[in-house]
């Protein structure tokens, strides 16, 4: 019989499919890039450039991430109520104490960050300590608890870094092919030489444009199961439901928007994010607001 656990474990058995999926697609474009141009020396490239970048998103993506959203680190006696709260969290959870941040913005938002449970940190925005009552807020921090119990955050910053490599590659490569122009054909074969190009423009092309949509379709998902693990966490869904009607409901925009990082946030804080439109939810990072909160409604936790 399915449940929450078997569900995640499932998820995250076919997130890292995916990772694989996209090793293998790099590697791909940097052998076709290396067929086009007669040079082996991409390969090897695409190869070191995607190891540098996973090992400096690895160790930095939390610092950049906490950076580019000007969250600055409380101490205790700053918030001791949601540091309790944090702390009893986590004590249910099994998890250890993260860092808390603060991020001096009147739009209500969340986030976690962070390589595993021993690096990571919690940011929430003043609008949203404001607006919250205390099992509201317990409701957000469970859901972000559950982001790094379920090790999101690393999976997904995985994501970004390897989808980035692609969208580069293949700009790389369309650019350099508009500058190339005509090259002399010594060996013959021009055909063959033209239809290879045109595989690897197409390549080029589509490759970004679908790797984008299977990391936001992750990000999703993985939202639908912080919200259950979340509610199962503080045995009160409503709680959770509750702050997402009000974040939702919200009309304050966040002052440092990133698309980069607009997944991270517990609701989207991109302007048109959250469209309900069969073509729009392709590019969502998170699912509707409307959709999560009847989710969470109906959810029975014995």
């Amino acid at each position: 019989m399915a449940t929450l656990y078997t569900q995640q474990s499932k998820n995250i058995r076919k997130t890292w499919l995916l990772m694989s999926v996209f090793f293998v697609v790099v590697i791909s474009i940097g052998w076709l890039f290396a067929r086009i141009y007669g040079n082996s020396s991409f390969v090897v490239v695409a190869v070191a450039f995607s190891l540098f970048m996973n090992f400096f998103s690895y160790w930095f993506s939390d610092k950049i991430v906490l950076a580019m959203s000007g969250a600055r680190p409380i101490k205790r006696e700053e918030d001791i109520e949601l540091y309790r709260i944090v702390e009893n969290l986590c004590i249910a959870a099994g998890l250890k104490m993260p860092k808390i941040y603060m991020i001096d913005d009147p739009s209500p938002n969340a986030f976690a960050t962070g390589r595993n449970q021993e690096h990571a940190a919690v940011a929430v925005t003043s609008g949203l300590r404001q607006m919250l009552n205390k099992n509201e807020l317990e409701g957000v921090v469970a859901h972000e608890l559950s982001h790094i119990g379920n090790k999101d955050i690393l999976i997904s910053t995985i994501v970004v870094i390897l989808v980035g490599f692609v969208a580069l590659m293949s700009d790389f490569f369309l650019r350099a092919q508009f500058f190339r122009g005509r090259r002399d054909n010594r060996e013959g074969g021009g055909q063959a030489q033209i239809i290879m190009m045109i595989i690897g423009i197409v390549l080029a092309i589509l490759t970004p444009i679908i790797a984008k949509l299977i990391q936001l379709a992750i990000s999703r998902k993985r939202e639908f199961l912080a919200d259950a693990s979340g509610a199962l966490l503080t045995r009160y869904p409503e709680g959770l439901a509750s702050a997402l009607e009000k974040i939702s409901n919200s009309q304050i925009p966040l002052r440092r928007i990133n698309k980069a990082t607009a997944h991270l946030y517990i609701y989207s804080p991109l302007k048109g994010g959250q469209s309900a439109g069969w073509l729009a939810k392709l590019f969502m990072t998170h699912p509707p607001a409307k959709e999560r909160i009847m989710a969470l409604r109906g959810l029975e936790i014995n």
